[in-house]
């Protein structure tokens, strides 16, 4: 897979994605039509992951678990005239200590989520960045 990531992460691009905004993650359904829905997601920018957490039932999930191995995403968040969208390579995982992380991850950026014991966590192998920061 060709990697279209730029080179460098700048500061800018670093902060806005620790700032706290809501996020927009694009799917795609069985029939190939796209499933956009509001989420709060994480980026790690070492090791070029993005994080949503969700309810295992969830359509985005389902969307993703249909899509095996892999899933084409793409994560998007605007503030003002500064956006970016990060897309890549969705899976699943249900291990619990991926979950663990992925929780600790939001609960930076956002605020502690509610408990939910059937939690799973959509990792995101980010193949492109673009965007105005």
């Amino acid at each position: 897979m060709t990697l279209h990531v730029p080179p460098t992460i700048t500061a800018e691009f670093r902060d806005f994605w620790r700032e706290r905004h809501l996020c927009l993650l694009v799917t795609h359904r069985p029939d190939g039509t796209p499933h956009q829905v509001p989420v709060g997601a994480t980026y790690d920018d070492v090791s070029g992951i993005a994080r949503v957490i969700s309810h295992g039932a969830s359509k985005k999930v389902r969307n993703v678990l249909a899509a095996a191995p892999g899933a084409r995403v793409s994560l998007s968040q605007v503030a003002g005239r500064r956006w970016s969208t990060l897309e890549g390579i969705a899976t699943v995982d249900r291990d619990p200590e991926a979950v663990a992380e992925a929780v600790r991850r939001y609960t930076e950026r956002y605020r502690e989520p509610r408990v939910n014991p059937e939690r799973v966590v959509i990792e995101i192998a980010v193949t492109r960045r673009m965007g105005t920061v």
